[in-house]
C-alpha cells in the first residue's frame, strides 16, 4: 500500500513537472485577470497575439537549431535586415510605377531570397568549417546589424503602399450588427456604428507559417532527420543521414524563419528597424525552454514553443496595462527561463516526444 502511495506522488509529482508551463499561464491570466482592467477582452486577448508573433517566429525558428544541439544568436538582427531590405525594395518598386500589390509582391519574395543568406553562411561556418554555433551566428549578428545600417544611411524608407499597412494592421474578419461578417476588407458603415476586428492579418499569417513548420518537424522524414541529429549525432551519421547538410538547411530554415518576421514587422510598422527583432532573441530563446525543449538537443516540439511565447506575450501585454515598467519583463523573462533549465534538470523525462503529442 506504501509502494503504491509513493509511485502514486511521483506520478503526481511528474505530471506537475509536465505541465508547469501550461500551470503557469493559466496562474498568469488569473492574475492579470484580477489585476489589470480590461484583461479579459477580445481586444486584449488580440494584443497579445498581435505583439507575440515576432516571438512566436523566432521561437520556432530557434526550435529547430536547438533541437540539432546549436543555436542562432543571428534571428533578431536578421529580422531587422530583412524588414529594412522589404521597406527599401517596396518603396523602390512603387516609385518606379509599379502597381503598389505587385511592388509588394516583388519586394517580398526578393527579400526572402535574400533571408537565406545569412543561414546559409552560419551552416557552412558550422556544418564545414566546424566554427561553433555560438561564434558563428554571434558573428552573423554583427555583420547582420552592420549592413542594416549601412542601408539606412540616408534615413529610414518611408513612404510605403497603402496597401502595406492595410494588411499589417488589418483583420481577417469584420463584424456588424448590420452588415454581418465580411473578410479581409472594412465595411462601409455610417458614423458611430461599432465595427468589431477580429483576428489581425499578420497573426494568421505567422500561425500559417507555424502550422507548417509543425506539420514539417512532426511528420516528414527532415523533421526526423533534425531530431536524430540531436538526439545522437554518431548514430544519426551511422543511419546514413548527411549531418552537416540537415545543420545548413537548419539554420537556413531559422533565417528563413527570422526574414518572414521581418517582412511582418515591416507590414505591422510600415518600416523597416535596425534592431527590429534584437530585443526578442532572450523571449524567442526562453519560449523553446519553457516549452520544453532540451538545450542539449534531441527534444522540443513547435506547439510547446508557442505555448512558450504565450507565457511571455500574455506577461508583457499584463504588465502594460498595469503600468508596470517594460524592461521588468525581462528580469522576470530571465527568472522563469532559469526556472524552466531547473525543471528540466529535475524532470529530465518530463518533455513531450513528437510521439505523445501525435
Amino acid at each position: 500500500m506504501n509502494t503504491i502511495n509513493q509511485k502514486e506522488k511521483h506520478n503526481i509529482i511528474l505530471e506537475f513537472g509536465r505541465r508547469w508551463a501550461l500551470l503557469f499561464l493559466v496562474s498568469e491570466i488569473i492574475f492579470f485577470g484580477l489585476s489589470a482592467r480590461g484583461f479579459f477582452s477580445i481586444r486584449v486577448l488580440q494584443m497579445i497575439f498581435f505583439f507575440g508573433t515576432t516571438v512566436f517566429l523566432l521561437g520556432t525558428a530557434e526550435l529547430f537549431v536547438i533541437i540539432t544541439g546549436g543555436i542562432d544568436l543571428s534571428v533578431g538582427y536578421v529580422m531587422g535586415l530583412a524588414s529594412i531590405v522589404s521597406t527599401k525594395l517596396i518603396v523602390a518598386f512603387a516609385a518606379s510605377g509599379i502597381p503598389d500589390a505587385a511592388a509588394l509582391l516583388l519586394g517580398i519574395l526578393i527579400t526572402l531570397a535574400v533571408g537565406l543568406i545569412p543561414g546559409l553562411v552560419n551552416g557552412l561556418l558550422i556544418s564545414r568549417l566546424r566554427v561553433p554555433p555560438f561564434i558563428a551566428t554571434f558573428s552573423m549578428l554583427g555583420i547582420s546589424h552592420g549592413v542594416s545600417e549601412i542601408l539606412i544611411q540616408d534615413g529610414a524608407a518611408k513612404n510605403l503602399p497603402h496597401l502595406a499597412n492595410a494588411i499589417g494592421n488589418g483583420h481577417f474578419f469584420y463584424w456588424t450588427q448590420s452588415a454581418g461578417l465580411s473578410l479581409f476588407s472594412r465595411p462601409e458603415v455610417a458614423r458611430g456604428v461599432k465595427v468589431f476586428e477580429l483576428v489581425p492579418n499578420v497573426v494568421v499569417l505567422a500561425f500559417l507559417a507555424i502550422g507548417v513548420l509543425a506539420f514539417v518537424l512532426k511528420r516528414t522524414v527532415f523533421g526526423q532527420h533534425t531530431y536524430a541529429v540531436g538526439g545522437n549525432i554518431d548514430a544519426a551519421i551511422r543511419s546514413g543521414i548527411n549531418v552537416g547538410r540537415h545543420k545548413m538547411k537548419v539554420y537556413m530554415l531559422s533565417s528563413f524563419l527570422a526574414t518572414i518576421g521581418g517582412i511582418i514587422y515591416m507590414l505591422m510598422y510600415v518600416t523597416g528597424k535596425a534592431d527590429a527583432g534584437a530585443a526578442s532573441l532572450l523571449d524567442a530563446i526562453a519560449a523553446v525552454v519553457i516549452g520544453g525543449a532540451s538545450l542539449y538537443g534531441g527534444k522540443g516540439t513547435v506547439w510547446r514553443t508557442v505555448l512558450g511565447g504565450l507565457i511571455i506575450a500574455v506577461l508583457e501585454t499584463g504588465m502594460r496595462l498595469m503600468g508596470v515598467p517594460t524592461f521588468d519583463k525581462y528580469i522576470i523573462v530571465g527568472v522563469i527561463l532559469i526556472s524552466a533549465v531547473l525543471i528540466d534538470k529535475i524532470f529530465p523525462e518530463r518533455t513531450y516526444t513528437d510521439k505523445e503529442e501525435s
